[in-house]
């Protein structure tokens, strides 16, 4: 399983901007923001009653932004997402029903994981990428470091925790393919 391809997505945008939006002016606001820093990427939670609207601006007014979608929890999310057609989707864990629809939708998507019982439930389900939430929380770069060598197969975008002055010691772990924050946008 390549889970849609979501290495080839992650590796031409190894820093994820985690955003949450409320209103069309802040996705300009947000836009700006990561364009000004040679970011073109961007994982929108479904936190707001706005979100979904969010995302289809964005990939409106943005077209050189890859728009993903974060807190993915449901079966019906990622049914309603696919008439978005989103870059990629991200999930702060995962069930085999989840995905089952994620894998299903055709979208890249991307799992979470806190613990070695939870990434060996996802490889028993053909997954290899994982997201690492709450990283900062789950042991962070020494976690990693221990997942690179008991889980060799396994790549990670942690999230959670990081930040400017952290996230390239995190990258510079041969088994971390991207990182998530919101640091990029204070």
């Amino acid at each position: 399983m390549t889970q849609n391809n979501i290495r080839e997505v992650l590796s031409k945008h190894p820093v994820i901007p985690v955003v949450t939006l409320n209103n069309a002016a802040e996705v300009d606001e947000v836009a700006s923001k990561l364009i000004s820093q040679n970011i073109f990427c961007a994982e929108v939670t479904l936190r707001t009653p706005f979100a979904m609207e969010g995302i289809a601006l964005m990939k409106t007014k943005y077209p050189e932004i890859s728009v993903g979608v974060g807190t993915v929890v449901s079966s019906e999310q990622v049914e309603a997402l696919k008439t978005l057609a989103p870059d990629f989707m991200v999930s702060p864990g995962h069930t085999a029903t989840l995905i089952a629809a994620m894998e299903k939708s055709g979208i890249p998507y991307l799992p979470g994981i806190a613990t070695p019982s939870e990434i060996i439930g996802g490889m028993e389900l053909g997954l290899h990428t994982f997201k690492l939430f709450p990283a900062s929380l789950f042991g962070g770069l020494e976690a990693l470091k221990a997942y690179g060598q008991v889980f060799q197969s396994c790549k990670f975008c942690p999230t959670g925790g990081l930040n400017a002055e952290n996230h390239k010691s995190f990258l510079a772990l041969e088994n971390v393919i991207a990182v998530g924050g919101s640091w990029m946008l204070k």
